[in-house]
């Protein structure tokens, strides 16, 4: 099952002590979150039965427990299971959940990120629990573009927070800003990267084009009193992002521009996007194969029909350059409307 590394010595009779130095996983709290005595517990019941050597934490979350003997696995278990923990994820399984610190600490945060790893990895603890896919599979939680936890280059689905109507911006911070030479044309206007900001030196007023802004934080990271973000919040879902495997790293591609995050919704929409995706994955897989890889060898257009997610102009990242374009026939109704109702 997942959350156990067998690790054994090439040569047991010239290294008898670590014949067996088996490492255990255990699921951390969302945004790594612990007091002192919460430690202590985890250290105790280790030095009890195992090496004592500990990483905190893994590179994608996980306490990590190096050594012990195959005898003491599942005494481990029963020892962490009473004291609260769970075992965390390894093999060709759902992995670790993990968040950034969010709503605890971050006032940039656009979701409730921390009750999203918790409530999702209830959720799908059998499938962090039974390695039963072609490979691994990552769930990131971020609550802002600025990205904390790198899930967009590091986990298969991404969640990174966002909003959808415009940025709200304080004109007498701005003024502030100004009065104090920060130079807001060169560091904030000339960086941001569609050119949306606007500075005006006469009134010392700052402006923004909504609709050609891509939230990507940095105006609100260089000007956090004057500039906040919009007051419709929820996350964008990426797909598809790993480091090299079968190929080379992937950084996650946009799926879903925007989705509802609500906790009284219990995340359902987010759970029903998953269990398609993962069913998908599941069929079209192949060993060691990871859901981007998978996509990659398919095509994006089959991948999304098949797991009926609806095209959208946020899932293009250029225009084509090849001109022989095809058109899927189920793509169009009779009165050349899309299947999302939009009109082409």
């Amino acid at each position: 099952g997942g959350g156990v590394i067998g690790r054994y010595v090439d040569e047991p009779e010239t290294y008898p002590n670590v014949a067996e130095f088996h490492t255990i996983r255990i699921n951390q709290p969302s945004g790594f979150f612990y007091n002192t005595k919460t430690l202590r517990t985890i250290c105790d019941l280790w030095e009890k039965r195992g090496s004592g050597l500990t990483n905190m934490h893994g590179s994608t979350g996980d306490i990590v427990l190096l050594g012990c003997k195959t005898e003491h696995i599942q005494p481990i278990f029963d020892d962490y299971s009473e004291a609260g923990f769970d075992l965390g994820g390894s093999g060709s399984c759902l992995r670790t959940t993990n968040c950034c610190v969010g709503p605890g600490r971050c006032e940039y945060a656009c979701y409730d990120t921390l009750e999203a790893c918790y409530n999702i990895t209830n959720e799908f603890m059998d499938e962090l629990h039974r390695p039963m896919w072609p490979y691994k599979s990552k769930i990131k939680f971020s609550g802002c573009a600025n990205d904390c936890t790198g899930s967009i280059a590091r986990s298969d689905i991404s969640v990174i927070g966002t909003w959808r109507d415009s940025l709200r911006i304080d004109q007498d911070a701005v003024k502030e800003y100004a009065a104090k030479k920060f130079d807001i044309q060169g560091r904030v206007c000339d960086k941001c990267p569609t050119s949306c900001l606007k500075f005006n030196n006469e009134t010392q007023e700052l402006t923004v084009i909504a609709e050609d802004c891509t939230r990507c934080m940095h105006c609100i990271n260089m000007m956090p009193k004057a500039i906040q973000a919009g007051k419709e919040k929820g996350a964008t879902i990426l797909i598809g992002g790993k480091s090299t495997i079968v190929q080379s790293a992937f950084m996650s591609s946009v799926v879903v521009p925007f989705m509802k995050m609500e906790v009284e919704d219990d995340f359902e929409e987010f759970k029903d996007l998953v269990r398609r995706i993962w069913e998908w994955w599941d069929e079209n897989g192949k060993t060691r194969e990871r859901i981007g890889e998978t996509i990659f060898r398919l095509g994006m257009g089959k991948f999304l029909r098949e797991t009926e997610i609806p095209t959208v102009p946020q899932q293009v990242f250029r225009p084509r350059a090849n001109p022989y374009v095809f058109w899927q026939q189920d793509d169009l109704d009779k009165s050349g409307t899309a299947l999302d109702g939009s009109k082409l």
